[in-house]
């Protein structure tokens, strides 16, 4: 899918965007503990890119987005040790525990075509393909299958889609449309 956590949010002070609507900064993971003694920290790896998260990539650490340059990166079982060149042991790297880390999206690989980034969906108007208004795509939920669409209409009833093929027949962002195959049972 997309990188995972793009801030939603239209608020220009948390996303970084000059644009309303459109996040500068993405969240690529989270930062947990200090590993070693050296500086390195576990990292929960949030992104479908893993391998944009490297030697030389300036990130961003917490609300407030701190800027760091990525010193060395491996994998440890599931979680990624990331040490930055600002900080050469565990103490001092610690203040980062638990913060979420961010990279700008234009710093992420482009997506194949036909694939969105969350932030261009949120929001989209969901219509079936007779024309149908489902409502507003308010979230992404993400299920070991599939995604799965909440879509809230105008009087505030929720609805689940499957993103599958025989379902999400296809996004128009010029329209703000993702056009829909309604499955029986689906509402």
């Amino acid at each position: 899918m997309t990188p995972q956590d793009i801030s939603p949010s239209r608020d220009v002070e948390k996303t970084g965007s000059s644009i309303s609507g459109e996040p500068v900064f993405v969240v690529v993971g989270k930062l947990r503990r200090p590993h070693g003694i050296r500086g390195e920290m576990k990292t929960t790896v949030l992104t479908d890119f893993p391998q944009a998260l490297k030697k030389g990539q300036e990130v961003f650490v917490g609300e407030r987005h701190h800027p760091l340059l990525i010193r060395s990166t491996r994998w440890h079982g599931d979680d990624m040790l990331i040490a930055f060149e600002e900080y050469s042991d565990r103490d001092e790297v610690g203040v980062h525990r638990n913060h979420k880390l961010f990279m700008r999206l234009e710093d992420l690989p482009p997506l194949p075509e036909g694939e969105f980034h969350t932030h261009e969906l949120i929001g989209l108007k969901v219509v079936t393909e007779n024309g149908q208004d489902l409502g507003s795509l308010i979230e992404i939920l993400e299920t070991g299958a599939n995604d799965v669409y909440l879509v809230r209409d105008s009087r505030g009833k929720e609805n689940l889609l499957p993103v599958i093929e025989e379902v999400v027949l296809g996004v128009d962002l010029e329209k703000g449309e993702i056009l829909v195959h309604l499955l029986p049972g689906l509402l």
